[in-house]
Formats: C-alpha cells, sequence, structure tokens
C-alpha cells in the first residue's frame, strides 16, 4: 500500500537492521504490504506466511500458508509477530498469497489471492478474494472478484485523482502478464483484456506515486523491474533495482515481490529474500524430492528509494537512516 502526502507525528531516525524481520513461527514471511492501523496507531506488517519450517515434498511450503501479522515498534525498526488472521470462508486448509491493504471511507479492503487445498506442485485456481474490516483483525468474505482468468495473483492497488480505483494484477493464463482492472467502489470491477506492459512475464506488481510521476514496481525474479507513468496507463520500462545481493545479512541474491511505502519526500521499499539460494527461481530438492530449509526460508527487508536522473534508484548496500514515522489519521 502506498501512503502519500501523509502528515507526520513523529520521527525518530536509525539505521534500518538487516533483515528487517523474520516470521518466528515458520521462518517463511514472504510478499509484505505495509498498513498504517489507525486503531492502534502503529504500523503493520501482513503477510505471506509461507510453512518454511515444513519437511515436505517439492513446494508444499508454499501452500496451505496464512496470512500473518506482524507489528512495528520503534519507528520501524523493530516488529512483533502478532499471530495470523481467520480468512477462512470454508472447510479444509488452504493457501492465501499476497494481501493487498487499502483504506476507503472507514473501511479496509483487502485483495488476497485464494487457493483452495495443499499442493506439492504449483498449480490450482488462483482466485482474487475480497474482504472487508473495521479494524484489521476480523475480516468478512465479500467474494470473488471477477478479472481476466482464474488464475490470477499479486493485487497493487491505487485510486486516481477522479476517485477511480485500479487493481494491477498478475494473470499467469496470459504468460504471467500484468493486468489492469477498474472499479467505483473497490465491489465491482472491470477488467481490461490488454495486458498493461506487453507479454512480458513478470509478477507482484507495485504501483505508487512519488516525484510527480506513477511507478510501478514488478518483480521479474532477478530483482525489480521500474516502470514510469505520467497518467498510470502508459508505462515507460526503465532499469533494475534490487537486482544482486547487497553485503547486508540475509539480503539476497536481490529483492523479491514488496511493497512501496511514501510518506513526504521519502519513500521505502519492502521486500522478501530467499538468503540461502544463489537465484531466486534456483532450489535443490534432495533425494526425497524436499528442499533444503536453507532454501526454503525468507526474509523481509528495507531499502530506501531515490528520484535520479528521471528513474528510481535504490542502493542499500551502505547504512541508511530509515524512519518509519507514526502517521496522523484522516
Amino acid at each position: 500500500m502506498a501512503v502519500v502526502n501523509t502528515v507526520m507525528a513523529q520521527d525518530v531516525t536509525h539505521t534500518a537492521p538487516a533483515p528487517l524481520y523474520r516470521d518466528p513461527v515458520t521462518d517463511g514471511a514472504a510478499d509484505p504490504v505495509m498498513v498504517w492501523n489507525r486503531a492502534a496507531q502503529k504500523w503493520w506488517m501482513l503477510y505471506t506466511q509461507r510453512r518454511a519450517n515444513t519437511e515436505a515434498p517439492g513446494v508444499s511450503f508454499c501452500y496451505g500458508n496464512d496470512i500473518a501479522v506482524a507489528c512495528g515498534e520503534d519507528s520501524g525498526r523493530t516488529w512483533v509477530y502478532r499471530g495470523t488472521l481467520n480468512l477462512a470462508f470454508e472447510e479444509g486448509r488452504n493457501t492465501y498469497w499476497a494481501p493487498e491493504v487499502v483504506y476507503h471511507e472507514g473501511v479496509y479492503h483487502m485483495f488476497v489471492v485464494y487457493i483452495q487445498g495443499v499442493r506439492s506442485e504449483w498449480g490450482g485456481k488462483a482466485r482474487m478474494a475480497h474482504y472487508t474490516s473495521n479494524e484489521l483483525w476480523q475480516w468478512k468474505f465479500i467474494g470473488f472478484v471477477t478479472l481476466s482468468s482464474e488464475q490470477v495473483i499479486d493485487a497493487s492497488l491505487m485510486q486516481m485523482p477522479d476517485g477511480t480505483w485500479r487493481m494491477w494484477y498478475k494473470d499467469d493464463a496470459r504468460n504471467a502478464a500484468i493486468m489492469m482492472a477498474e472499479s467505483k467502489d473497490l465491489f465491482t470491477w472491470t477488467y481490461n483484456n490488454e495486458p498493461v506492459l506487453g507479454n512480458t512475464a513478470q509478477e507482484g506488481p507495485k504501483v505508487f506515486a512519488y516525484n510527480h510521476y506513477y511507478w510501478m514496481l514488478t518483480d521479474e525474479w532477478r530483482g525489480m523491474r521500474v516502470y514510469r507513468s505520467a497518467d498510470a496507463i502508459h508505462w515507460e520500462k526503465q532499469g533494475l533495482i534490487l537486482d544482486s545481493a547487497s553485503a547486508r545479512k540475509d539480503d539476497q541474491p536481490g529483492g523479491a515481490h514488496g511493497d512501496v511505502v511514501v510518506v513526504n519526500d521519502k519513500a521505502w521499499v519492502f521486500y522478501f529474500t530467499h538468503p540461502g539460494r544463489i537465484k531466486h527461481g534456483e532450489a535443490h530438492m534432495d533425494a526425497n524430492g524436499i528442499y533444503p530449509f536453507s532454501e526454503r526460508r525468507s526474509s523481509i527487508q528495507v531499502a530506501p528509494l531515490q528520484f535520479a536522473n528521471g528513474t528510481l534508484v535504490s542502493d542499500r548496500s551502505r547504512p541508511f537512516v530509515f524512519s518509519l514515522p507514526a502517521l496522523k489519521n484522516k
């Protein structure tokens, strides 16, 4: 969730720890989204809780996931695990991936991938589930959003100046292309049949406004691709960020699917890593068809985003000052 033109209530500066967060229950934190909890007056991190500490065949650890919550302290330096959300609307052990949360007219809206059951190989019908909440703990299942297929993941939402909401997402039925849908009220959606970035395969789009442009970051499985736009319709492809390892602990091989928070004139990208892998998409099964724990686990990191020479860059190899300030409710 991108937070733009907010008012700072406090500003405590410090160097960002690395990793920023590891899940203390399953050690599989991925796909973070940052949410300002208006009631608690704290930043919350909602994320896919991969079951990295589970010894099971294939990619089982990426299924049967809950959406977990970590609470931010010390201006984002410390994150405390609080538990998982109860999103069940049917029986069985099922799968949730990549939450996106926006706040509109007193209500939080979550759009999260839902896959029935648990699998050991990639597959299953992936639908975008819509939930609402007044306080981020108790969620009401609204239904599934009708989009370009039932193989969709990784929603990113933004409200445009005319009040229209846009949702960008990945459609695996269209060669992993990034698609877009629009809504006036977050409940009824109309989708566009044309990919917004061409047929290039990528995932985890994140759209936000910063420094007089709209930006989209996408996960290319080798870092994040930067796109720039004046209208959030026509996108100019730019370079990669987070595409190599840094010297920080757990900050390799690069940055994967994350979120961006913009507070006044500063922007931060939150992302996850696979510290035990040489490349994100490469893991090595043993003779029993199980990936080793070192290649299953994942960590959350944060890095600065800076506008330079007409594009976005991110240098996290050197120490940087990091502060995620409290916000005044709007």
